[in-house]
């Protein structure tokens, strides 16, 4: 399969589930106004965009597993896909084009609500990329690493990853910076493999109130996990 790019993520998140989401209630008339100027903005220039591809496993070690010949250095990414010839990796973005949007520095409460819309359209282009990605392939269970999350999978394997797909940029306007976070901010890269049993590697992170939190902790697993690669 080759890379393939999808770029008519809808944003279709109603209104009053953006302001419900905030915890505005009727008590800020001004946030709110705030709220529904800024989202009718979002709304009219957001163009989140997607690309994955088909890739299959190939060796694995203690210390990685190899992806269309490429080394990925994670123990524990070897271990989720020991029985798993065929996975998915991913870019999703909430896209350049919200940088359009005009922020004051000075201005605390818009610049809030501005990142948040921005989290808001990538959550949902998630969410859409993994109902397309499980409906078109018949994957069933899905579960997901990226490179980052936990000290076994670094950040810097970001640049491995997107090495699967060459120009990532030219394809959906994201890159990398020298510290390998992503650019824009609102992305999210990794790799969907199929699954019995769901994993995230939320369930290993012990870290509060993440805005990003896809699972609950598992203090078990952690555990488990801690013990594997001590």
């Amino acid at each position: 399969m080759s890379i393939e790019t999808i770029g008519d993520i809808p944003f279709d998140v109603p209104l009053e589930d953006v302001i419900n989401r905030m915890r505005l209630g009727r008590k800020a008339p001004a946030m709110r106004s705030m709220v529904k100027e800024l989202y009718r903005e979002v709304r009219g220039l957001a163009k989140p965009k997607a690309l994955f591809k088909a890739s299959f496993t190939g060796g694995r070690t203690e210390r990685g597993v190899e992806i269309d010949g490429v080394e990925f250095t994670s123990g524990l990414l070897a271990t989720k896909l020991e029985n798993t010839e065929r996975v998915f990796p991913y870019v999703v973005t909430a896209g350049r084009e919200l940088d359009a949007i005009g922020t004051d520095k000075n201005d605390v409460m818009r610049v809030f609500l501005i990142d948040a819309l921005k989290e808001l359209v990538l959550e949902n282009a998630l969410r859409y990329f993994e109902r397309l990605l499980a409906d078109r392939l018949a994957l069933g269970t899905m579960s997901h690493m990226n490179p980052g999350s936990l000290n076994d999978w670094p950040i810097s394997q970001q640049k491995v990853l997107f090495g699967l797909f060459g120009d990532v940029e030219k394809l959906i306007g994201v890159r990398l910076t020298p510290s390998y976070l992503m650019d824009p901010i609102k992305s999210v890269s990794g790799i969907y493999f199929p699954t019995e049993i769901r994993f995230e590697s939320c369930m290993l992170c012990s870290r509060e109130r993440c805005p990003k939190r896809r699972a609950t902790y598992d203090p078990e697993k952690a555990k488990e996990y801690k013990k594997a690669n001590e």
